[in-house]
């Protein structure tokens, strides 16, 4: 095993709610009211859709809630999908005498053919209502039966040229590029650092597990939001708790919610929660989850030497971004629009590929690298979803 290289979960797609679009010139992060599976391959400036994320729009008969808006309450959802406003019947109009042609049930050829057409085109219609649907839940599971594994969440703070971390907190302890290298120092948090002072923001990774075809490999969910990362964290922890350490094997569904808050201006703004999956209980869901761990455990299945392993190889490394993923992660958490002129890029077509810049050789001069903040028309800090 290569020190120093910290061995993360395979990634085999992304999960993300929203996407990069060209605006005034700038390719700019734009937030989405339903989630979106891709692929890890760009062409044209847009990641490619995995084949997974057109199979769930499709699905109607699973129990995933795929139509409704998210959640702006814990009792209604505003704007139901599901809840189409049916059709008044009216009175078909009543004419006047029938010719006996319309007695007999014959109608003429012009009829015929405008009857032709027209249904296939309700049909057409309809098809494409149908399957546009939104995602807004995903049925997944979880790798491992250790909720920290699953989701790694820290204080980060990114140079604003490279957009590699230089310095990893927890609240407590941190890991910090220096003049000297790496280094360990405390982490008061991002309130009271004065070295990630207006820069530094949690940063968190939830690896999921979609259908069965890949039973270690994952899809990514990456978010700097403090309601995805708290209400994720609460979740993982409940449910390993309740399911007496099965974690791995619940079924649980990856579920898009909604709320308003005045930093937001009272307009909504999305996160992602983590519920038992649709049509279960709590309770058939932890039966399920311990079914499962028997049936692993006859088959050889060794969870725990698979929570073990994950933990090595996340010990190996101090940072879990690749170089080469700085560019992708800078283009979506810290557009371009928040850097100033002497550091942005200018802006390029969509079909022209970005390429990632090499990293800035840090020297002592550089006391503190300038961290990236996300602000709204009016100044204040805009809230991540």
């Amino acid at each position: 095993m290569i020190k120093g290289l910290m061995i993360t979960p395979p990634v085999i797609g992304r999960i993300a709610i929203g996407k990069v679009v060209e605006r005034n010139g700038k390719r700019l992060p734009e937030k989405d009211d339903e989630f979106t599976i891709t692929t890890q391959v760009q062409t044209r400036g847009q990641w490619i859709l995995h084949p997974l994320d057109e199979a769930l729009r499709q699905t109607q008969s699973n129990g995933i809630k795929e139509g409704p808006k998210p959640s702006l309450s814990d009792g209604n959802e505003e704007g139901d999908g599901s809840l189409q406003p049916t059709a008044s019947v009216q009175p078909s109009p009543r004419t006047g005498r029938r010719s006996l042609r319309e007695k007999m049930g014959v109608v003429t050829d012009a009829q015929q053919a405008t009857d032709s057409q027209a249904q296939p085109a309700a049909a057409a219609t309809t098809a494409t209502t149908s399957t546009r649907r939104k995602l807004r839940s995903i049925p997944v599971r979880v790798l491992f039966n250790d909720p920290d594994l699953n989701l790694r969440a820290h204080y980060t703070l990114f140079d604003r040229s490279t957009a590699r971390p230089v310095c990893v907190g927890d609240g407590e302890s941190s890991k910090r590029v220096t003049s000297q290298g790496l280094a360990s120092m405390s982490c008061p948090g991002p309130d009271a650092c004065a070295f990630g002072q207006d820069g530094c923001k949690p940063y968190g990774r939830l690896n999921l597990v979609i259908g069965d075809s890949d039973e270690l490999g994952s899809f990514v969910f990456r978010t700097t939001g403090f309601n995805s990362i708290r209400t994720l964290t609460a979740r993982l922890q409940y449910f390993a708790a309740v399911s007496g350490g099965h974690l791995a094997g619940m079924p649980l569904e990856l579920k898009l919610r909604g709320k308003s808050t005045t930093q937001s201006h009272r307009s909504a703004i999305y996160y992602a929660d983590l519920v038992v999956r649709s049509g279960l209980t709590l309770n058939e869901a932890i039966a399920q989850a311990q079914e499962l761990a028997t049936q692993r455990q006859a088959a050889g299945f060794d969870q725990q030497a698979l929570d073990e392993a994950a933990k090595l190889g996340y010990a190996n490394g101090s940072f879990e971004d690749s170089p080469e993923e700085a560019a992708d992660i800078a283009e979506e958490f810290y557009p371009e629009s928040t850097l100033p002129e002497s550091l942005a890029k200018p802006a390029t077509h969509a079909e022209t590929p970005h390429p990632a810049s090499p990293p800035a050789p840090f020297t002592g001069s550089q006391t503190k690298p300038q961290g990236m903040r996300r602000q709204g028309v009016n100044g204040t800090h805009r809230p991540y979803a």
